[in-house]
C-alpha cells in the first residue's frame, strides 16, 4: 500500500451521507431506508458477521463495539485481531440467534444507540429491532460496490466519513491498477481457479453471478473454474470438481479444522491439476476472513494475484500487510503475525509460496 492508495475525494461520501459533518447525522442504508442520528454514533451492535470487524478498522479500535455476532466473535478471537484487541473476548454476543433472528433483550441491554442489520433477510429479522425503539440499518453483501458503501456508511454514521474515503480509495487504487495489468494477460495463460466455500462434510461452490471470489479471480487474470453453476454455495462433488480439473483449488478459511490435506488426501481430488502442481492454498485468516469482501480485501488480491501470476504482479505482500494494518488497526505486524495470517506452516511448501516468506 502507498500513500497514494490511501486518497479518495469525499464527495463520494458526502453524497451517500447528505450531512456526514453536521448534527444529526442522516445515512441512506443498503434497504433504501433513511436513518438519522442525533449525533455520531457512539455504541454500535452488528448482527451481520462481517460487520463487527469493519466497525472496528472504520473506528480504529473497539469501543464502539458493544454487541457482534458470536462468529464474528470467533473470527476475531481467533484470528490476529484477538491479539490486536484483546478486550473483543468481552464484547457480548448473544445479541443473536441462529440465522441473524435479533435476540432483542440482549440487544436492548447493549444499549446501542445503531444495531446493524440484514437488509435482504425478510422484515422478520428488522422489525422486532424497529419495535423495541432501536435505530437499525441494513447493509447488503457480497459485491465489492455493496462492501465499499456499507464501509462509507457505517463510518458516516460514527462520524468518520473521511476514515471510509482513506480506506475505500486504497481499494479503488489497487482495482484499477491490477485490472489494467490483469489485461495483458492472454486467455491461455489464465488458470481455473476453484474456491471452495465448504470442504469437509460437503464441498460447496458458486457461479460467477453475485459471487465476490469469482469477482476478484477474475480481477487478478484468473478463471473461475465453477461459472456453469447455478447459485451461490451449491453442493457439488468431488467427480464434478475431477471434470473441472482446476490448475488452483482455494479452501476456505470459515472452516477452523479445514487443511490442505483435505485435498491431497482424497483419492479423486488429489488427482487434479491443482493437486498434482501442488496448488491448493488456504485462504488467509487476518483482521477477517480473507475469501468475503472486508476492509482487508486489497490484501486478498495481492496475495492471488502474485500466486497466479508472479511474472505479471509483484507485490510485496508482507510490506503490504504492515502498513495496512498500521492503518487499518495501528497496530505493528510482527513476522509471525503474518506467518499466522498466510498459514505459512501449513502451506509453506505450496508452488509460488516461498514468496511470502520472511526476508
Amino acid at each position: 500500500m502507498h500513500a497514494r492508495h490511501l486518497s479518495l475525494s469525499l464527495a463520494t461520501v458526502l453524497v451517500l451521507t447528505g450531512t456526514v459533518l453536521a448534527d444529526p447525522i442522516t445515512i441512506t442504508d443498503q434497504g433504501g431506508r433513511t436513518v438519522t442520528l442525533p449525533k455520531a454514533a457512539e455504541r454500535i451492535a452488528s448482527i451481520p458477521i462481517p460487520m463487527a470487524s469493519t466497525i472496528i478498522a472504520m473506528d480504529g479500535g473497539t469501543s464502539k463495539l458493544v454487541g457482534m455476532n458470536p462468529t464474528a466473535k470467533s473470527a476475531i478471537v481467533e484470528g490476529v485481531l484477538g491479539k490486536i484487541f484483546p478486550e473483543a473476548k468481552d464484547i457480548p454476543s448473544d445479541i443473536t440467534a441462529p440465522n441473524f433472528i435479533p435476540n432483542v433483550e440482549e440487544l436492548a441491554a447493549t444499549n446501542p444507540e445503531l444495531v446493524i442489520q440484514w437488509a435482504d433477510y425478510g422484515a422478520d429479522l428488522v422489525d422486532p429491532i424497529s419495535n423495541a425503539g432501536l435505530n437499525v440499518a441494513l447493509i447488503s453483501y457480497g459485491t465489492e460496490e455493496k462492501a465499499r458503501y456499507y464501509q462509507n456508511m457505517v463510518a458516516a454514521a460514527m462520524g468518520k466519513a473521511d476514515r471510509a474515503a482513506e480506506i475505500n480509495g486504497w481499494r479503488d487504487v489497487v482495482a484499477k491498477e491490477m485490472a489494467e495489468k490483469a489485461k495483458a494477460i492472454p486467455a491461455d495463460k489464465r488458470p481455473k481457479v476453484l474456491y471452495l466455500g465448504r470442504a469437509l462434510e460437503s464441498l460447496t461452490a458458486s457461479g460467477n453471478k453475485g459471487n465476490y471470489n469469482a469477482w476478484y479471480i477474475d480481477l487478478v487474470g484468473g478463471v473461475n473454474a465453477s461459472a456453469s453453476v447455478e447459485g451461490n454455495g451449491t453442493t457439488i462433488s468431488p467427480e464434478q470438481i475431477a471434470e473441472w480439473n482446476p490448475d488452483v483449488i482455494l479452501l476456505n478459511s470459515f472452516e477452523a479444522k479445514l487443511g490442505i490435506e483435505r485435498i491431497y488426501n482424497d483419492p479423486i481430488l488429489s488427482l487434479t491439476k491443482a493437486a498434482q502442481d501442488r496448488r491448493v492454498y488456504k485462504m488467509p485468516l487476518g483482521g477477517y476472513r480473507w475469501d468475503p469482501p472486508s476492509q482487508e480485501s486489497p490484501l486478498t488480491w495481492m496475495w492471488l494475484a502474485n500466486l497466479l501470476h508472479p511474472d505479471v504482479f509483484t507485490y510485496d505482500l508482507r510490506a503490504e500487510m504492515k502498513t495496512a494494518y498500521k492503518t487499518l488497526y495501528n497496530y505493528d505486524l510482527s513476522d509471525a503475525d503474518i506467518d499466522g495470517i498466510l498459514w505459512t506452516d501449513m502451506q509453506g511448501d505450496a508452488t509460488n509460496y516461498a514468496q511470502f516468506k520472511a526476508k
